[in-house]
C-alpha cells in the first residue's frame, strides 16, 4: 500500500510564496505521474499541475505562470513551488500518485494552505 506524506502549507499573504513537499515511500516512484489537487469545502477536488516520471509537465490554467511542480526520483518527492498567492488559492492541497500503466491510484492526507488579503 502506497503512502504520501504532504508538508509545507500554512497561512502566507496575498503575493507571497510556499513551498509543498510529498514524499512518497511504498511505490516504484518512477513509475507513477504525480500530481497535486486542491478542494474547498463544499466543492470538488481540482487538479493543479502534473508531472509524468519523464519530466514532462501539466497545470491548470489559473496557476499558469505562479506555480511550478517538480520531482526527485532519487528521493521519490515531489515539490509545488507556489509564487504570486492569491486568496482564491486558499485550499487544502492533496498530493496524488497515478500508476502511469494502470489505474491504481494513491492519495496524501493534504495540507492546507491560507492565503489572507
Amino acid at each position: 500500500q502506497g503512502q504520501l506524506v504532504e508538508s509545507g502549507g500554512g497561512l502566507v499573504q496575498s503575493g507571497g510564496s510556499l513551498r509543498l513537499s510529498c514524499g512518497a515511500s511504498r511505490i516504484t516512484f518512477t513509475l507513477y505521474k504525480m500530481g497535486w489537487y486542491r478542494q474547498v469545502p463544499g466543492k470538488q477536488r481540482e487538479l493543479v499541475a502534473t508531472i509524468t516520471s519523464g519530466g514532462t509537465t501539466n497545470y491548470t490554467d489559473f496557476v499558469k505562470g505562479r506555480f511550478t511542480i517538480s520531482r526527485d526520483n532519487a528521493k521519490n518527492t515531489v515539490l509545488l513551488q507556489m509564487n504570486s498567492l492569491k486568496p482564491e488559492d486558499t485550499a487544502r492541497y492533496y498530493c496524488n500518485a497515478k500508476l502511469e500503466l494502470g489505474s491504481l491510484s494513491y492519495w496524501g492526507q493534504g495540507t492546507q494552505v491560507t492565503v489572507s488579503s
